[in-house]
């Protein structure tokens, strides 16, 4: 454990930093958007540090907001969070074994795991997902309580485009990736179903669909285990 926070420098606590912070601007729409559907202050609070997964649950208000069933809600985000399947295989290296398995597990997200895949090694790849995580844990509840407590000021977060800031950050670590032309290819794939779909079926679907793209970074698999 020591060894690992060894690996820390000043690059990837500033990666660390804007993540949590463009991460803490949308909880702060989040927790303003819940209120303003009518759920208690608490509820976005608690859901931020219990499920950890903004998608889902800006899913889950959303549909409450239209008026809908919240199991239907809840339905719709364990669909958007079936994602994390792919996610656990993509860094079963990082997720500890042992007692830091099921904390480690509760932290894995998007943030969490593109940061880890950016890294060269194993040691520097678990700091980042830790340090990310731990950090994700503390911001995404308190900001979601400050939205709570604004947001009889602002009723229109989409005004804001906090929502923007997030693919914004993602886009930006994982260009680094897209240099190797395996890697490229699977997301151009993947992209283009995902946006082909995105007119026609639900939130959440598309991104799932967008899995396969997978099978064409296949040849980066075997060049690597060759060399």
């Amino acid at each position: 454990m020591r060894s690992m926070w060894r690996t820390m420098d000043r690059d990837l606590l500033r990666g660390i930093a804007v993540m949590c912070a463009s991460v803490g601007l949308i909880g702060v729409s989040y927790g303003a958007t819940a209120v303003a559907a009518g759920l208690p202050i608490w509820l976005p609070v608690l859901t931020g540090f219990l499920v950890l997964a903004a998608s889902s649950e800006l899913l889950f208000v959303g549909v409450i907001a239209a008026g809908g069933d919240p199991f239907a809600g809840a339905l719709a985000g364990l669909l958007v969070n079936a994602r994390h399947i792919p996610y656990g295989l993509a860094v079963p290296d990082v997720i500890e074994s042992g007692w830091r398995r099921i904390p480690s597990t509760h932290l894995l997200n998007d943030e969490t795991v593109v940061l880890a895949l950016s890294q060269d090694d194993l040691p520097r790849k678990r700091a980042a997902y830790w340090l990310c995580g731990l950090g994700i844990v503390a911001v995404w509840p308190l900001c979601a309580l400050a939205g709570g407590l604004l947001g009889a000021l602002v009723h229109n977060t989409d005004a804001l485009g906090l929502d923007a800031m997030f693919p914004a950050v993602i886009l930006a670590l994982i260009l680094p990736a897209l240099r190797d032309r395996h890697t490229l290819r699977a997301a151009l794939v993947g992209g283009a179903v995902a946006m082909a779909a995105f007119a026609f079926l639900p939130v959440g679907l598309p991104e799932l669909l967008a899995l396969v793209g997978v099978p064409f970074a296949g040849g980066l698999r075997h060049e690597r285990s060759v060399a």
